[in-house]
């Protein structure tokens, strides 16, 4: 298969880049390595406090995004670590509540339409239906705080309490949520493999992403992340590989930048070699580079 240059800008595919030293960075680091799509965090991911965006550092984001051509799709937010949208305890639920609105007011003030969570965690002390009921209600608060931005739930590997890796989890949520046209779903591919769905060939991606579609619906996919996987299939265990040094391989990642369902959504890269990133970057979004594998209509 022969894909021509003008191919490659259906794909868009980037990695999670730093924003140290400013948000306004960030656009800047992401052409550096070739990519035409970024991730990144809008405040310190490790704390629940931070001071608000400047209006200068939002005007040189907006700028520099401009000046590389990254528009709002291209760009996938993550949101602190500590939030938990499903927490029991209600002191913890309300502060990760206010923290997950403050991070959607982020994205609305730099321009940006997606916001990439984790669901959230029981932690042994509700019930499943419990917890994710308590998600979707979060998401729906969130909607009625903060306009345009859609929450993009990611699926979890399912290590400890963590909800979100079976693929029915995140019907669940979608299926209480108000406006259903402001969330979405982020598969992250380790994630995905450690939670039970084969990756490994054509075949086992044609069979996954079909469940996918048949449980929660491709329309919802409004981003990825490409990570190839220390742990084994159904391990639950969340370790990342750079691609195609882990369990799944470059079989998966192949068929995933020949295939038009991931066009146009920000395919983003956590792998854990980011000086292979600008070569990940070009065979993804140029696979004619290497030697690609056919895959099923």
């Amino acid at each position: 298969m022969t894909i021509s240059s003008s191919n490659c800008d259906r794909k868009w595919v980037g990695a999670h880049v730093s924003a140290a030293g400013g948000v306004d960075m960030a656009p800047i680091r992401a052409h550096d390595i070739g990519a035409n799509a970024f991730a990144l965090f809008t405040k310190n991911q490790r704390q629940w406090a931070a001071k608000p965006l400047d209006a200068e550092t939002i005007a040189r984001f907006k700028a520099n995004c401009i000046k590389y051509g990254f528009t709002h799709e291209q760009i996938l937010p993550h949101d602190s670590y500590l939030i938990n949208l499903g927490a029991p305890e209600e002191e913890k639920l309300e502060k990760s509540r206010a923290a997950f609105i403050d991070e959607m007011l982020r994205c609305q003030q730099l321009g940006l339409s997606l916001l990439n969570f984790h669901p959230g965690s029981h932690l042994k002390k509700l019930s499943e239906q419990a917890c994710l009921a308590r998600i979707a209600e979060s998401i729906n608060l969130a909607h009625q705080a903060v306009p345009d931005v859609v929450a993009v739930i990611e699926n979890t590997a399912g290590q400890g309490t963590n909800l979100g890796w079976r693929f029915e989890h995140l019907a669940q949520i979608i299926e209480q949520v108000d406006d259903k046209t402001r969330v979405g779903v982020c598969l992250d591919t380790c994630h995905t493999f450690a939670a039970g769905y084969d990756l490994r060939s054509v075949e086992a991606c044609d069979a996954t992403f079909s469940e996918f579609d048949q449980v929660v619906g491709m329309h919802y996919l409004r981003a990825m992340h490409i990570n190839d996987s220390k742990s084994a299939l159904g391990s639950k265990v969340d370790r990342h590989h750079a691609l195609g040094e882990g369990e799944i391989g470059w079989p998966c990642f192949d068929y995933i930048a020949n295939d038009a369902r991931f066009d146009s959504i920000p395919l983003i890269l956590e792998t854990i070699k980011p000086e292979l990133w600008p070569d990940e970057i070009a065979r993804l979004r140029c696979i004619d580079q290497k030697s690609p594998v056919n895959v099923s209509a």
